[in-house]
């Protein structure tokens, strides 16, 4: 029987058009309901339009937009002491085009308008440019990172899984140290 076997990452093969990977990331991230060929036309036809618009290679606008939205720091909420933290987590680099993905697809869903091949577009090309809600996003996750960065420490847990002070052998309670002196249990005033 064979223990702890590490599956390996499968990389998906590039698309028949722009032979890139990142492109057919897109495609299988904007698909539902197992329709390939229906998100293989609403991305190519979102390449073109942004093609008409910005007389630039579309593929090249697509991979700056992706390298904007995609963050170097996500929010991972960990349960300390009967509250609950967010806690700031490094993202490794194919995670971050992912979550840059997942962005990109939700927020040009929202988007106003009509057809879902002209608002991707349009995210694609505002997020190349900085701007949009993916961007948005990616400002507030890293804005959320700053301000909880204090709670770093409960990244690293201990072999229980807790994070806790340690205990006296006698009492169930945390010992109080003042100036490395212990307290006895008759000093305690609780």
């Amino acid at each position: 029987m064979i223990r702890n076997k590490i599956s390996e990452k499968r990389l998906l093969d590039p698309d028949l058009i722009y032979k890139s990977r990142l492109v057919n990331l897109l495609i299988s991230r904007i698909l539902k309901v197992g329709k390939k060929n229906l998100a293989k036309k609403i991305v190519y036809k979102a390449f073109q339009i942004i093609k008409s618009k910005t007389k630039q290679n579309p593929l090249t606008i697509f991979e700056k937009a992706v390298i904007n939205a995609s963050p170097t720091v996500e929010i991972k909420s960990i349960r300390v002491r009967g509250s609950s933290r967010s806690i700031p987590i490094e993202v490794k680099p194919l995670r971050a085009i992912l979550l840059a993905l997942k962005w990109l697809i939700i927020y040009s869903r929202k988007r106003r308008g009509r057809g879902i091949v002209l608002k991707l577009a349009n995210e694609i090309i505002d997020a190349k440019n900085k701007t949009g809600r993916t961007i948005k996003k990616k400002n507030d996750t890293h804005k959320i990172a700053l301000s909880n960065r204090a709670f770093l420490q409960y990244k690293y847990k201990t072999k229980k899984g807790r994070n806790l002070p340690k205990k006296d052998s006698k009492s169930s309670r945390p010992i109080k140290r003042v100036e490395g002196k212990k307290f006895s249990k008759k000093d305690r005033k609780f």
